[in-house]
């Protein structure tokens, strides 16, 4: 990269000794189960929660010298009690929790009350045996209640408990107006892993019994009725059904319209626990279709009564919300049916009258959190693995056409449930609390060791959280959060040491839009910081379609950023896009702010299944962190007789090859986020912000073409030469500096 003319201190992250290949190994490991290794940042619902192993290794990078090993420092105890951090998207809380575990004084900011609210509860005091013992008598009471709702009994007449019903979404046909199935097809479960167990459940369409089969059968015979099929085919394909009544084929989208409602649901088959504690599908009984009747009939009766509260908050139309409405649905309380109405808010009243604060409030969060698996959006994953994919797989507002519904309260044996919440996520946040760990590195390990061990090199979180803001008093290890827009804080200008964040990206989700699906029961009892909004939509949320309106919004953040940043400090972030756009934006949002990147650093982001990732054609696996300081300090000069564009190449082949020497594959879409975001750092401090966005528009092409290069699309050979005093990189023959 470019050489510093000054004796200014350059910390380990703006050099490409950084070990960001390293940190990726890690992070590999902790993407597969987060929510076990970080269970903290994962107590409730959040969008892009980044992996802590990255976070921490940015912080100890962003003060640790040149010289400094980080691989034989990360697993160590570190504490930095005099420095400051400030992140300005704290989103779920990573950056605060890993920036706690070090030792700064840490100050978070959200736009949204949700994340904020989810933070300052999980960071805040919590009494663990006050929390078992409310949980207890929820358990012995409206526990029970709910746990009522599904009873049932097996074939033989047995007493059992249902563990999930299954229903499929009906409407009018729009030539003989006879309800339609909505069936992509017959299958109604598999398991997660079809090559090693083919069983599945099959719905017969003639006498809807549900039996097994097997999933390379062309055909199916259904055991009760004898009907023969392909259960691999329904009557709905893409957009379009077919009424098995009169055979016409409509648009459903349509027949929605015409209706003016949310389409409706049948039940079609349940999943059942037995006495002895096997599992079993089973056709719907008429005793099952009056328990859900009698749900009804109360839910009405103790709404009327004044009893129970229900949520009222209407969707407005958005990026995210556009699908739900065009199928009718107009409330967040439409994303339920009466029997879950009445359990979560039967539920929801007695966590309500719990007397102690800090256990009301993360007993409710953990509710919030059941939210999102118990609605009409939830879908079945099948066996072999957590049976209920949540509402947000998608990251959109995704309609489905056979949602399941859990039982609420739960079993030992159900996904999803309110019960289950509780042992998997907040009695492992309370754990990692108390004892927070770091996944080792491979290396650590003992070769016949089949588990990731965990290394305790933290203190425990202290449990204080401070709303006051700005605070008059910054204690050593403080937490100071604060809810409202970054693009002005309060924050004295000039006192933080470091920003480190993960901000929104262009032209992705929009998380207030998502978010107003929990807030629609948090406003029913505001707390903390969810007291005085109607929804948690702002237009001030750094989340737009357009590049322009996103690089002024997140232009006004980072020039905050530079306000309250000490002038030696560092701004440090995670992007990655697809887009020139999504490049450009940023560029004129950094540059605009009086920043300019000095480093790029490709790291391993979120876990690779999932499911928006799982169906690109080119998945984006990594994340680049950004290293940017005051333009005024960046006292770079360029390298002699080399191109910016250049200088990136080379860099950035020799960051890919480091990550291909770790294991890691690289799509295109990774090579671009590594060869995009070296370009920016090369660059230097530009002139003006104009000239950094006609320096990307001109070198767009070339920069594009790049990233086919043999050099850039497998593993690589290096070697380390020494000509007068300089180094370089060998590669496959190719001399670059």
């Amino acid at each position: 990269m470019s050489q510093a003319n000054s004796g200014k201190a350059i910390r380990l992250i703006e050099t490409d000794d950084f070990p960001f290949d390293f940190l990726s190994q890690i992070a590999e490991r902790e993407s597969w189960r987060k929510e076990i290794h970080r269970p903290i940042y994962h107590m409730h619902k959040w969008w892009a929660t980044r992996l802590g192993s990255i976070f921490r290794g940015i912080l100890l990078g962003c003060v640790a010298p040149v010289e400094f090993d980080l691989t034989a420092a990360f697993h160590r105890r570190q504490s930095f009690p005099k420095m400051t951090v400030f992140d300005p998207f704290m989103g779920s809380g990573t950056t605060i929790g890993e920036a706690h575990k070090l030792g700064f004084a840490v100050f978070g900011r959200d736009i949204n009350p949700v994340a904020a609210e989810a933070v300052r509860v999980v960071m805040g005091p919590l009494n663990p045996q006050l929390i078992h013992e409310e949980f207890r008598r929820l358990e012995a009471t409206v526990g029970q209640r709910i746990r009522e709702l599904y009873k049932t009994v097996d074939q033989t007449g047995a007493p059992s408990e249902v563990l999930y019903y299954f229903w499929v979404k009906q409407v009018a046909c729009l030539h003989c107006a006879k309800p339609v199935d909505l069936f992509s097809s017959r299958i109604i479960g598999r398991n997660a892993f079809p090559d090693r167990k083919p069983e599945i459940r099959i719905l017969c369409p003639d006498c809807g019994e549900i039996f097994n089969g097997l999933i390379r059968d062309a055909s199916a015979t259904c055991t009760s009725c004898g009907c023969q099929f392909d259960a691999k085919k329904g009557n709905a394909h893409g957009a379009k059904a077919t009424c098995s009544e009169c055979a016409h084929t409509f648009t459903i989208l349509d027949s929605v319209r015409k209706e003016s409602c949310p389409p409706r649901h049948r039940l079609i088959g349940k999943l059942i626990l037995k006495a002895n504690g096997e599992k079993r599908y089973l056709r719907p009984t008429e005793a099952d279709h009056e328990a859900y009747a009698l749900c009804m009939r109360r839910l009405a009766s103790e709404t009327a009564e004044g009893k129970l509260v229900l949520p009222s908050l209407r969707l407005e139309n958005g990026h995210n919300t556009r699908q739900a409405l065009n199928y009718g649905y107009q409330s967040w309380r439409d994303f339920f049916n009466d029997r879950q109405l009445l359990a979560l808010a039967w539920l929801h009243e007695a966590i309500g009258n719990i007397a102690d604060p800090s256990t009301r409030d993360v007993l409710l969060t953990l509710f919030s959190s059941t939210l999102e698996f118990n609605n009409l959006f939830a879908s079945y994953k099948g066996e072999g693995t957590g049976a209920v994919r949540h509402m947000f797989s998608h990251h959109i507002l995704k309609p489905e056409r056979l949602p399941i519904e859990a039982n609420v309260w739960g079993t030992p044996k159900s996904s999803g449930a309110f019960s289950g919440l509780y042992r998997t996520r907040l009695l492992r946040a309370i754990e990692y609390r108390g004892t927070p760990t770091e996944i080792a590195h491979p290396t650590q390990e003992s070769r016949r060791s089949s588990t990731k061990r965990a290394i305790q090199c933290s203190e425990p979180f202290e449990g204080n959280v401070e709303t006051a803001w700005p605070p008059e008093n910054v204690l050593p290890r403080s937490i100071h959060l604060s809810c409202g827009s970054s693009d002005n804080t309060g924050l004295p200008a000039k006192s933080i040491d470091l920003i480190v964040t993960d901000p929104p990206f262009f032209d992705n989700v929009h998380y207030s839009e998502l978010a107003d699906f929990f807030f629609a029961w948090q406003q029913l009892r505001p707390r903390g910081f969810l007291y005085g909004y109607k929804t948690t939509r702002c237009e001030k949320e750094v989340q737009d379609n357009q590049p322009d309106e996103f690089a002024s919004k997140l232009g006004a953040v980072f020039a905050e950023c530079h306000r309250t940043l000490k002038d030696d400090g560092m701004l440090v972030f995670t992007y990655h896009h697809s887009r020139s756009e999504g490049w450009s934006s940023l560029a004129s949002a950094v540059y605009g702010a009086g920043f300019s990147i000095v480093n790029a650093h490709p790291v391993k982001a979120e876990m690779s299944v999932a499911t928006p990732k799982a169906q690109a054609k080119e998945p984006i696996q990594l994340d680049v962190i950004l290293v940017c300081r005051k333009r005024a300090s960046d006292d770079r000069f360029p390298t002699a007789g080399m191109t910016a564009r250049e200088r990136a190449f080379g860099t950035a082949v020799a960051k890919a090859a480091r990550l291909h020497a770790k294991g890691f594959t690289l799509s295109r879409n990774d090579r671009r986020v590594i060869l995009f975001s070296q370009f920016l750092a090369e660059l230097g401090p530009p002139k003006s912000t104009e000239d950094a966005i006609r320096a990307i528009s001109e070198q767009h092409s070339e920069l594009e073409a790049a990233l086919d290069a043999p050099l850039f699309c497998g593993p690589l050979v290096f070697e380390k030469k020494a000509s007068s005093g300089a180094s370089y990189d060998v590669v496959q023959g190719v001399l670059f500096e």
